[in-house]
């Protein structure tokens, strides 16, 4: 693959101007790596962007044939992680694994924001996921349509509906959700993370959530929680019986928790090939696909214009939902 077969959209590579790709950056460019690359993760250990980051951590690395440290930089829903790589020396050795919530949600929740995402250099999907509807075991509800009736049932008292995060992706996909149902009364819960909104989920505090399918997956195993959609066009491999949300009666419901690799703002184009190559040749390691695809997930994988091309349209898709229900980060 030569440096020409690749064109950075400009839209997510402000910074790339023509000098910042000659003489000196693309000398260095065609020597990278020499050393340690590493990967910064705005989220703490255990979430579903350090799973992805870890999962690939081996062979990225094998295929870099450098290694590749993971720095986890929590703090801001991955603004704190995301700003320290954009504003990063632009030579290849500081990069990000940035999810969906951070890169088209953040920019439309957080007016606070003191850079814009938007303006980092992509260079591959890493992981997508959707999501999964889930009910407690306890509640009478074995099917969408069944949820859906449930819900009509408890007006104008309403329902309760956790999400991981207020103004995250599960938030964006509860809203987009209550506002596909006619806006019936539903009061979202907000947690820090999935882990404390799974516990309480678990612990039947509330009826009904959305997750990526890797982080409910045991509590689905273990009988604790029902799943009843999927928010992809197919179903998913590790939930086989679980019906799409066209199946359900949702057509174009669809929620993609993704994960991606960046770099900062001016990468050099010879580098982003180099590293797409390279972050291409790990989605093929046989290892790290069973692994996230025993979850539920599904590994990345393909050109640098596909996905800046797929960050650029969820940014607008996820701008519109998050203005029609005012939704906020805390």
């Amino acid at each position: 693959m030569t440096q020409s077969s690749t064109v950075i959209p400009r839209r997510l590579a402000l910074g790339m101007g023509a000098a910042a790709l000659a003489g000196t950056a693309q000398a260095q460019g065609s020597r990278w790596p020499e050393r340690p690359v590493t990967m910064v993760v705005g989220f703490p250990p255990g979430g579903q962007t350090d799973f992805a980051a870890r999962m690939l951590q081996a062979p990225l690395a094998a295929a870099l044939a450098q290694p590749v440290p993971i720095d986890n930089r929590a703090g801001a829903g991955g603004n704190i992680a995301g700003e320290q790589v954009l504003r990063a020396r632009p030579d290849g050795y500081t990069l990000l694994a940035g999810n969906v919530g951070s890169f088209v949600l953040n920019p439309f929740t957080m007016p606070g924001m003191t850079f814009d995402p938007m303006e980092m250099t992509p260079i591959g999907l890493m992981l997508s996921s959707p999501l999964l509807l889930a009910v407690h075991a306890s509640l009478p509800v074995r099917t969408f349509q069944e949820w859906r009736e449930w819900v009509a049932r408890s007006q104008p008292r309403g329902i309760d509906m956790a999400t991981t995060s207020a103004g995250g992706i599960v938030h964006g996909a509860s809203e987009k959700l209550r506002s596909r149902l006619g806006n019936p009364e539903i009061t979202m819960v907000h947690y820090r993370g999935s882990g404390p909104a799974l516990q309480d989920f678990i612990g039947n505090r509330f009826p009904t959530m959305f997750d990526a399918p890797s982080l409910l997956h045991p509590f689905v195993e273990s009988g604790q929680v029902r799943p009843i959609m999927v928010t992809s066009n197919r179903r998913n491999p590790a939930f086989p019986n679980v019906p799409t949300a066209a199946e359900s009666g949702l057509p174009d419901f669809i929620v993609s928790a993704w994960i991606g690799l960046f770099g900062p703002r001016g990468l050099p184009n010879d580098i982003v090939v180099r590293a797409n190559a390279a972050l291409n040749e790990a989605c093929r390691d046989p290892t790290a696909r069973e692994r996230i695809a025993a979850r539920g997930d599904e590994i990345g994988g393909g050109t640098v214009e596909e996905f800046a091309s797929m960050v650029r349209r969820e940014h607008a898709e996820w701008g519109a939902v998050v203005r029609a229900a005012n939704i906020r980060a805390e």
